[in-house]
């Protein structure tokens, strides 16, 4: 009786109505093209004008070179269906849509996110670069540098879960939360529980999710069933049975605002897998940090920007900060940590109590700039003595995969953690095509073997860092909604080098060996899914 309900249940589920409405409308526009065979050497010559266009169209843009080959191998091998996928991604209007108005939201945003030039010339002064990463987020991004900001790593979900839920106790104005998967369990429960709670109270609550969930996750209905209990709730682009390039831009983030004070992000989604409550590929190990301060800012403003896309009333930013910069680096809005002198000059990094700097970022796969991945190239390029990255996907285009080799051939520790059990085959066959390159060049890769990495971090020389949502695969570089904080000098970045020195302490190191010995066909399936890969 179970499995015939769970048959039912699959037949007449959601998810088959989605891939069976998408699979009609391919199915129907194959139909409309076989309609037209009487005229295949006019479409066919057509075809080839309009590839040979859109091949130099696509060679001559900037961009990924990587990228760029993933749209030359289908339309050479098979120039309608190549021509026709690629401009379908390419002149969706949703897209186009959607990047205007965050393009106009950060814009309104922009005095909430002015650079403090102290701070600046600060933080330059202790690279010895002139703050170069910093100069070019703020002016690509808008995206500043602060101090005074205390930063708490958690090397573990388990770790993760207990301090927000306390966090989230505390809340006297507003919570704002958005994850990219929300599923039921005893981590959503709990969090839920005290969210209720809350917004009774009076404290505005905002939940956002990725709309992949409503698929597998959560009851369409879910944010509805919410909204009754006084808490704001909404899907980021649902899934849709149409046609829409849209719909492979996720909201990956994952983000909690509290009263503009204290800001979590990092790999733990809202999940009991994550906090190892439910077992699904052994241990995982996922990692999150806490920064309180200044810097949570810069996460009020990068949460209510995603918000307000779909909204047609916007809010009054000014409502939800308790400290605004501006350039002369004066503080207003109340003082939120009793006792500390917010009006003195940064300190440096010689003082013995300085924090450090943050800087939190996003990413859209919308705007042309991949400013995740040029944080990663930056900290790869600028290290001197080590660089030990975690992350669950290896799937590298040109820039990164020059940059690891380099750093690892002119004597920096290059160490790459990936899981031992992977989530999905693909990716990991893919990771394993990249192996023997990096290995021969001098990288070191080791597999975690107790189960599943989860966690993107990049730690260099004891004082820079990266703890965030941003994995090392073209989906999360070119396609996903990201955000990170960059952490330099900060106590928690050898908290961050600690718990990976710990963790490899339960890896397996992989050998040009174990290359040669990894089953052919594995091998060769890794190698020939490299060509689809930034589509992937």
């Amino acid at each position: 009786m179970r499995r015939a309900k769970k048959l039912l249940r699959i037949i007449f589920g959601r998810t088959t109505f989605v891939i069976t409405s998408l699979f009609l409308q391919v199915a129907l526009l194959g139909i409309i093209l076989m309609s037209l065979t009487q005229y295949s050497a006019y479409l066919y010559g057509l075809s080839v004008f309009v590839g040979a266009v859109t091949l130099i169209r696509i060679l001559s843009k900037e961009g990924s070179m990587s990228m760029k080959t993933a749209w030359v191998v289908p339309i050479l091998l098979l120039p309608i269906f190549g021509t026709l996928l690629y401009l379908f991604f390419k002149l969706q209007p949703g897209t186009h849509k959607v990047n205007r108005r965050l393009q106009e939201l950060t814009r309104k945003t922009d005095r909430f996110l002015r650079q403090d030039r102290d701070v600046l010339y600060a933080y330059g002064r202790s690279e010895g670069t002139g703050g170069n990463i910093a100069v070019y987020m703020n002016r690509f991004g808008r995206f500043p540098i602060y101090d005074e900001t205390e930063v708490t790593y958690y090397p573990l979900g388990d770790d993760f879960l207990p301090a927000l839920l306390s966090e989230l106790e505390r809340a006297e104005k507003f919570i704002f939360m958005e994850y990219f998967i929300v599923d039921q369990g005893e981590m959503l429960d709990s969090v839920l529980e005290i969210l209720r709670r809350k917004a009774k109270a009076g404290v505005e609550v905002r939940f956002m999710y990725d709309g992949m969930n409503w698929l597998t996750h959560l009851p369409y209905h879910f944010p509805k069933k919410l909204r009754r209990e006084g808490i704001r709730c909404k899907m980021f682009a649902p899934i849709r049975p149409v046609l829409s390039s849209m719909q492979n831009n996720r909201d990956h983030r994952k983000i909690c605002v509290i009263d503009g004070e204290t800001a979590f992000t990092g790999g733990v989604n809202l999940a009991d897998e994550y906090i190892n409550r439910k077992k699904r590929f052994g241990h995982w190990k996922d990692s999150a940090v806490r920064v309180r301060g200044k810097a949570a800012q810069s996460f009020t403003m990068m949460f209510l920007q995603m918000w307000n896309i779909t909204e047609t009333e916007e809010d009054d930013y000014r409502r939800f900060i308790r400290t605004e910069n501006v350039l002369a680096g004066e503080i207003s809005g109340g003082d939120f940590h009793a006792g500390k002198d917010y009006t003195k000059k940064p300190g440096t990094a010689d003082d013995p109590e300085f924090p450090g700097f943050v800087m939190p970022y996003a990413d859209s796969p919308l705007d042309n700039v991949q400013v995740g991945e040029q944080v990663y190239l930056d900290i790869i390029n600028g290290a001197k003595n080590y660089v030990h990255i975690m992350t669950p996907y290896l799937i590298l285009d040109d820039p990164v995969l020059v940059a690891l080799k380099y750093a690892a051939r002119r004597g920096v520790s290059t160490v790459i953690m990936m899981p031992h059990i992977p989530d999905k085959i693909y990716a990991y066959l893919l990771a394993r095509s990249f192996y023997r390159e990096l290995i021969s060049a001098g990288v070191r890769i080791y597999e975690y073997e107790p189960g599943f990495i989860h966690s993107k971090t990049f730690v260099a020389d004891d004082e820079k860092a990266v703890v965030g949502t941003i994995n090392l695969d073209f989906r999360s570089l070119y396609l996903h909604f990201e955000d990170a904080v960059y952490l330099s000098r900060c106590p928690a970045v050898r908290d961050v080098e600690r718990d990976f020195s710990e963790t490899l302490e339960k890896c397996i190191p992989i050998t040009l060996d174990d290359c040669e010995n990894f089953p052919l066909w594995k091998r060769v399936a890794g190698s020939a899914l490299r060509l689809f890969a930034p589509l992937m």
